[in-house]
């Protein structure tokens, strides 16, 4: 004797069965409500079955933007989950399983960083493999070009935060900075100390840099970082009501003092990781150590990119092989 619940569904694919003759969309919900198993052995249902083995493995939940105790603002990052169909559609004409080949969509999470209340952000999200150069930039005109062209010949892309005194005063720098594929923040106009600013001096600082930049390049600056990471939420406020996100650092190289370049990349190698913002300014031990710097963090699979890059929820995706799936997910 069927149940009630087992002759309803008993009932709609006899009907479905029939409509499918004349409709092709019925017969894909067809297949659904019969199972994995007829629809799969209509498909080669060996390659279909690792697809679906692959998805339950990579399916990752999307995690939200939050104010951290330790780390104030932090970024959310995208969950993902394997599009099973698109992903057979692409294997299936050599019938054989090629990771390479599988169709990822990315999940949104529900909170962003612009969700936040306004709070400094000191590092990206602890599992986005990429770390971002905030180079801070009031003096050492003489070591942009080589920096520059180091970053170019890596394809490596920092966010350059310059004083709005040093923009006017060196426009060709400036537009040479952005045409490079970097990104430019704000970083006050005359670098005080923003934490004994009144809101009045403090708000001149940010609007006169803006302008200035965004004259001189043609673009909305996003991104604020206080000089000497002086600060109190006052500043923070004011930057939030300018559309200014206020950046600081995870990893400082104090390149200022000049130290030996040495020193200056084990300073950086020692504490980088996944998430981190690495301060420096155009020095010479710097200059010297940028080439070592961006090959060491690349030997680490980390990606370099700039802070709205770090920032954003796009989750990269690694790619496991299925001989190493569950040891190489313990250690991403």
């Amino acid at each position: 004797m069927l149940s009630s619940k087992n002759l309803i569904a008993f009932s709609l694919i006899a009907i479905l069965s029939l409509s499918a003759i004349f409709n092709p969309y019925t017969n894909k919900y067809l297949k659904q409500l019969q199972g994995d198993s007829t629809f799969v052995s209509k498909q080669n249902g060996e390659l279909y079955n690792l697809i679906v083995k692959a998805a339950d493995y990579y399916q990752i939940e999307p995690q939200n933007a939050k104010i951290d105790r330790v780390w104030k603002a932090m970024p959310g990052y995208n969950g993902i989950k394997v599009d099973i169909e698109a992903s057979y559609q692409n294997m299936k004409k050599d019938k054989k399983y090629d990771e390479k080949k599988l169709v990822f969509v990315q999940i949104p999470p529900e909170v962003h960083l612009s969700d936040l209340s306004p709070s400094p952000i000191y590092r990206g999200h602890p599992e986005k493999p990429m770390v971002s150069f905030l180079i801070n930039v009031a003096w050492g005109n003489e070591f942009l070009p080589s920096m520059l062209a180091t970053l170019k010949k890596n394809k490596v892309h920092a966010t350059f935060f310059l004083e709005g005194r040093w923009a006017k005063e060196n426009p060709d720098l400036t537009k040479m900075i952005a045409d490079g594929g970097h990104e430019i923040g704000n970083h006050s106009y005359s670098h005080p100390n923003m934490q004994l600013l009144s809101a009045a001096e403090t708000r001149e600082e940010l609007t006169k840099t803006n302008e200035i930049i965004e004259a001189t390049i043609g673009k909305k600056v996003t991104w604020f970082g206080p000089p000497a990471g002086a600060f109190r939420k006052e500043t923070i406020d004011i930057a939030h009501s300018l559309q200014l996100g206020t950046v600081l650092w995870t990893v400082d190289t104090i390149d200022w003092q000049k130290p030996q370049t040495a020193v200056l990349i084990e300073r950086v190698t020692s504490k980088v990781h996944p998430g981190a913002m690495i301060l420096m300014h155009p020095t010479k031990p710097t200059d010297e150590a940028l080439q070592t710097l961006i090959t060491e963090i690349k030997s680490r699979n980390l990606r370099i990119g700039t802070v709205s890059k770090l920032m954003d929820e796009e989750r990269i995706i690694k790619l496991y092989g299925p001989q190493n799936m569950e040891q190489d997910k313990k250690n991403p």
